[in-house]
Formats: C-alpha cells, structure tokens, sequence
C-alpha cells in the first residue's frame, strides 16, 4: 500500500513538472507558476489514482480535467489572471502520447513490415484499440476543460464568492 502512495505521488510530482514546463513554455505570468504546478499535481493525482482503481484511462482523464476545469475558475478570479493561464497547462500532459505513438507503430507495421495475416490482424486490433482510445482520451480532454469555462463564466464565478 505505501508503495502505491509513493508511486502516485512521484506521477503526480511529474505531472506538475511538465504542467510547470509548459507554462513556462507559454510564458504564464510569474505569480502563477505555484499554482500551475499544484493544479497539474492534483490532475495527475486524480488520474493515476483512479487508473489505480481500475477506473477506464478516458473516464479517469475526463474527471481529473473537469476537475482543473471547475478549480481554475475560481483561481482565476481570484489571483486576477485569465482562466486559460491555470487550465491548459495541467491538461497538456494528459495528451495520449503512448496511444498516438502505438497507433502510428502499428500502422507503420502493417503497412510497409508486416505479411503475415494472423499478425496483420493483430496489428489491426492494435490500430483501433490504441487508436479509439487516443480519440476519446482527447475528446474528454476538450469536455472536460470546456464544459468548465462555458458553465462557470465570470459572472457565475463572481456569485459563487458571496
């Protein structure tokens, strides 16, 4: 169990980091690289967690964003900065590298290496599989950080402090 703890808690240090880096990337104001690195660590926090609880990655992804989504809102108003500077970055690194990448592979595969029909088959699972997964991990991502911002608008989020 203390394993665990600590490997979500190493994940979710990264993913602040490379929330932190891409900040930095879209050159964020300098008073909100705190709070972007907390919002990217609570995201991969969510995620991996409810990875850990055998929750699907694309549901896991979506509640973690829509989480960031709903939280940044209120930062926003707060700290006097855009919405945009506290949600993007901490959604980057939920990209689906690994799936892009695995599809690509596989396509590669079956195209120009593969001859044989059972491994070609094989290789067509993989497309759909690593494919479908990809698309759908980025449809929550673009849900989950919209729904927030069309939702909680300024004037909502300007209600909710009283």
């Amino acid at each position: 169990m203390q394993e665990i703890i600590i490997k979500l808690i190493e994940v979710s240090v990264w993913s602040g980091i490379a929330a932190l880096g891409f900040g930095i990337l879209f050159n964020i104001p300098k008073g909100t690289i705190i709070t972007v690195f907390i919002l990217g660590f609570v995201a991969g926090l969510i995620k991996f967690t409810l990875i850990n609880f055998n929750i699907n990655i694309v549901l896991a992804t979506f509640i973690a964003v829509l989480l960031v989504g709903v939280i940044c809102m209120p930062i926003a108003h707060k700290i006097h900065h855009p919405p945009v500077v506290f949600c993007i970055p901490p959604v980057i690194p939920m990209i689906p590298g690994y799936f892009a990448y695995e599809t690509i592979l596989s396509v590669m595969n079956f195209i120009f290496i593969e001859k044989d029909a059972v491994r070609r088959l094989a290789l067509i699972d993989s497309i759909f599989s690593n494919g479908f997964t990809m698309f759908f991990i980025l449809i929550s991502i673009t849900a989950g950080i919209s729904l927030p911002m069309l939702v909680l608008r300024k004037s909502t989020v300007k209600n909710m402090e009283d």
